[in-house]
């Protein structure tokens, strides 16, 4: 599976971490940064992860800061994106299975990174459930062109 991923400073040690994880477990990595623990802005890295997954650069995507919360908020601003912030192995299996969600955001200052790791293998391992969700994802998408 194709991965994008990006962080801020806070998420960026996490994100060196899932990146060895995920290699380690055959994905191909495209990192968007950062690329240190140096304060930056979230915004432009969460989107540019958004926006691979979007264009279908990639498959999946992983966006990470210290709450996870601005970094999920960022990544849905991209059209065709349905990030979702997992801090449990719960929501990581019903985002997938429920929402078709294609971005995981996680907050590096919640979780540690052994658990950030299990998260992230439920969540690529889970798949679509079809059925009466297809409906539902259809519906967000028709709500997200009509702000076009």
């Amino acid at each position: 599976m194709k991965v994008a991923i990006g962080s801020d400073h806070a998420g960026f040690q996490l994100k060196e971490d899932l990146k060895v994880f995920l290699l380690s477990e055959g994905h191909e990595v495209s990192d968007f940064g950062t690329d240190s623990a140096e304060p930056v802005d979230y915004p432009p890295f969460c989107a540019a992860v958004a926006r691979a997954v979007a264009a279908g650069e990639a498959d999946r995507g992983i966006v990470l800061g210290g709450s996870g919360q601005g970094e999920q908020i960022a990544a849905n601003k991209v059209h065709g994106i349905r990030a979702t912030l997992c801090n449990d192995l719960y929501t990581a299996a019903l985002a997938r299975e429920h929402n078709d969600a294609n971005v995981l955001a996680m907050g590096a200052r919640i979780i540690s990174p052994t658990f950030a790791i299990e998260i992230c293998r439920v969540w690529l391992a889970t798949g679509f459930a079809q059925g009466r969700h297809v409906s539902r994802i259809e519906q967000i998408a028709q709500i997200e062109r009509g702000e076009m």
